[in-house]
């Protein structure tokens, strides 16, 4: 057996014309559906997430602006462009890009940011929405996930999912989505013993570890659908995921690539909320 491939590519590409149907829509309305992201500093590996973010947004016709700020911005000053863009009526969204530096506090400047612009999903607010059932932003990479497998028709009720990895980002958020579309759902981690006991129990695996190659084919379930959140460089300098993907499609039943799985409903996500967030303000 041969897994199907589950590409994060051709589903985004379906999702983004969609939404740029909806924001056509919107601007007929009056409403031009707006991001701001936040950058401080100039890390290349968050340039290169938000060229792809502001590539996604072109296309799908949102309106999208970056601010840069050097290193040495202070969290005052931070936080003081969050409380103008809560107020600037032509943005939607606000995504202040990750990590941030050293010198500023991830949490407060995550609350300042409205939660109804709160596009990333990582408010407490919107996180307490999650878990209690109610309408909110959803952090994207789970949302993202959980798109995939339902346009692929996997249906998570009544199977185990076994999550390996347990950050706010990503592992915490799918499980308890999973759990609420009615898997069984374990937590796995670093101090997990007998990793591969239990992932070998999982109908549905996902992995965001940020280990490259984490998960062998003898880890996993035959006919498992597995998700990998992985993006990693190999000794080769390669990309690649958590899951050592030629083993893992021997045995699995359906599976994400690295690159063109995850990453790409990521990023789509964003725009959705961002949408979502535009909409919001006709009601």
């Amino acid at each position: 057996m041969t897994a199907s491939i589950i590409s994060g590519t051709e589903i985004a590409k379906q999702t983004r014309d969609s939404l740029a149907n909806e924001v056509t829509a919107l601007k007929q309305k009056g409403v031009h559906p707006g991001l701001v992201i936040i950058l401080v500093g100039d890390n290349p590996a968050s340039l290169s997430y938000i060229k792809g973010k502001k590539k996604a947004s072109e296309e799908i016709g949102i309106r999208f602006k970056l601010e840069q700020f050097p290193e040495s911005l202070t969290e005052e000053e931070l936080l003081d462009v969050i409380g103008q863009y809560n107020e600037d009526q032509n943005y939607h969204g606000i995504l202040v890009q990750l990590p941030l530096p050293n010198h500023i506090d991830e949490i407060a400047v995550i609350e300042k940011i409205s939660p109804e612009k709160d596009v990333d999903g990582f408010h407490p607010v919107n996180l307490g929405k999650m878990l209690t059932g109610q309408k909110c932003f959803l952090s994207c990479t789970p949302a993202g996930i959980m798109e995939m497998l339902r346009i692929k028709g996997i249906t998570p009720a009544g199977k185990h999912a076994v999550v390996v990895g347990r950050s706010n980002i990503v592992g915490k958020p799918v499980g308890q989505l999973l759990l609420k579309e009615n898997a069984t759902v374990s937590y796995c981690h670093s101090r997990t013993e007998n990793l591969s006991d239990m992932t070998r129990q999982a109908d549905i695996l996902v992995v965001a570890a940020g280990r490259a190659n984490l998960i062998t084919g003898n880890d996993i379930k035959p006919g498992a659908v597995v998700i990998d959140v992985g993006m990693n460089r190999n000794e080769q300098g390669k990309l690649c995921g958590d899951v050592a993907f030629e083993e893992a499609k021997e045995v699995a039943s359906y599976i994400t690539p690295v690159p063109g799985g995850v990453g790409p409903m990521t990023i789509t996500m964003l725009a959705h909320n961002t949408v979502e967030a535009a909409k919001n303000t006709l009601l």
